[in-house]
């Protein structure tokens, strides 16, 4: 009579070790894992360029004119920041390795041939000063710390950790600290976050939720982006209300900005990427809209909000005409680099899987198990604390600066435009201080 309890009760164990076992791991075929890789890059060449025409013309304001868009405009991607930038730093995992040293990357990207601004171009400045990551992105260094710039270019790193948001915070650590810092950095954490947890989510307000996991909750990203979700709560069919919160709190508190309506900030740009994933309804069409229309750096957190349904939905499941424009320049090289938009999704593939095996994963030919990593968030970072803009002053206002020596005035027509316009001053060489 006692044999049999114990028989009974042996087997529970083996039954219940196995459940356990099999519900370690989250389960995807080959076949959906690079289509959801794929569905993340061409979301941001599809985003990236719906927003384009529209990129810093609703400042402290939304943007409520006319929005065209045709997939032929996907080939403009092939010029964009957004893209080029971290396709370079996936050059420099080809060249040096998966563990190359952050000053790799920098080098590689500050010698490329492409236009940089804000946060980058200053890392770029200071890789030629001999000032390396981390101190590069500090803001004894960059006055950019907290720029959007990271924040557009982590992409790939979610890209290739699906539900590894440890793996992702790890990358993302090393590489932000080349440009940014404090919520600069947590910019880019947040977004490589969205895609790790995308790619077996489909509830957005979860995806964001369990993103901010990964940055610290005392951080102000993380309160603009918990604001986002309770707003979105409180005016649930009513975005522009939300909106209007978002813009008393954080519409000037950008130092890069500071003075003027134009903010580059990584928070608040993040907080209109997040704004268009709640109230998009996962329409990759309204997404990108209301991500656009929050205005500021719009074209870049369009591009961000649609990678993250390009890899909830893979690119199989996106608009069949998405999914043309992105076939016509599937081969196209982006400026200054070797990748494509084909070569991208294969080379992050194929990383994936590397990160995948490496982080307690298994990888054949018909299955993928991927452990799935809690999210734990780095320490805290603040760029500048108590710091609070009093006011601006321009250094072609004669009446607040005296120059003596040999100065010289910058000028140049700004990105998109024809006329010339004062940009800075410049002491040569020869200048000596009286």
């Amino acid at each position: 009579m006692r044999k049999i309890p114990l028989f009974v009760f042996i087997i529970g164990i083996i039954f219940g070790s196995c459940k356990e076992q099999t519900t370690e791991y989250k389960t995807i075929t080959p076949e959906l894992l690079k289509d959801k890789i794929a569905g993340g890059w061409a979301g941001k060449m599809i985003g990236v360029t719906y927003g384009g025409p529209t990129e810093f013309r609703g400042t402290g304001k939304t943007f409520d004119d006319s929005i065209k868009w045709i997939p032929a405009d996907i080939k403009g991607s092939i010029w964009q920041d957004d893209l080029y930038v971290q396709l370079t730093f996936m050059m420099s995992m080809d060249q040096y390795g998966i563990d190359a040293p952050a000053k790799k990357y920098q080098e590689m990207f500050a010698k490329a041939g492409y236009h940089l601004w804000h946060a980058n171009v200053q890392a770029r400045k200071n890789y030629y000063d001999s000032i390396f990551p981390p101190q590069s992105g500090e803001p004894e260094f960059n006055l950019h710390a907290d720029d959007i710039d990271f924040q557009i270019e982590s992409d790939y790193i979610g890209f290739m950790c699906p539900a590894l948001p440890l793996q992702a915070v790890k990358m993302a650590d090393k590489i932000g600290h080349i440009m940014n810092y404090g919520d600069g950095l947590y910019g880019g954490i947040f977004v490589a976050a969205l895609y790790s947890e995308a790619f077996f989510e489909t509830d957005i307000p979860a995806i964001v939720k369990n993103a901010l996991k990964s940055i610290p909750a005392e951080s102000d990203y993380y309160k603009i982006v918990n604001r986002c979700n309770n707003s979105s709560q409180q005016y649930p069919t009513d975005w522009k209300a939300a909106w209007k919160e978002l813009e008393a709190k954080y519409g000037d508190v950008d130092i890069c900005g500071a003075g003027i309506n134009f903010n580059i900030d990584a928070k608040l740009n993040g907080a209109y990427i997040v704004m268009g994933l709640l109230y998009g309804d996962g329409d990759p069409y309204k997404t990108m809209e209301i991500s656009t229309r929050c205005g500021q750096d719009s074209d870049c957190n369009p591009s961000n909000a649609m990678a993250v349904l390009g890899v909830i939905k893979g690119l199989s499941n996106l608009p069949e005409d998405m999914q043309k424009g992105i076939a016509d320049v599937g081969d196209s090289l982006f400026i200054n680099t070797n990748y494509s938009f084909n070569k991208a999704v294969e080379n992050t593939y194929n990383y994936a899987l590397s990160f995948i095996k490496n982080e307690g994963g298994e990888v054949s030919d018909t299955e993928i198990k991927i452990k799935p990593q809690t999210p734990q968030a780095p320490a805290l970072e603040v760029s500048f604390p108590n710091l609070v803009f009093d006011h601006k002053i321009s250094i072609f206002d004669t009446k607040n600066w005296i120059l003596k020596g040999n100065w010289k005035t910058f000028s140049k027509a700004p990105w998109g435009g024809t006329k010339t316009v004062d940009q800075s001053k410049y002491a040569e060489k020869s200048w000596r201080r009286t």
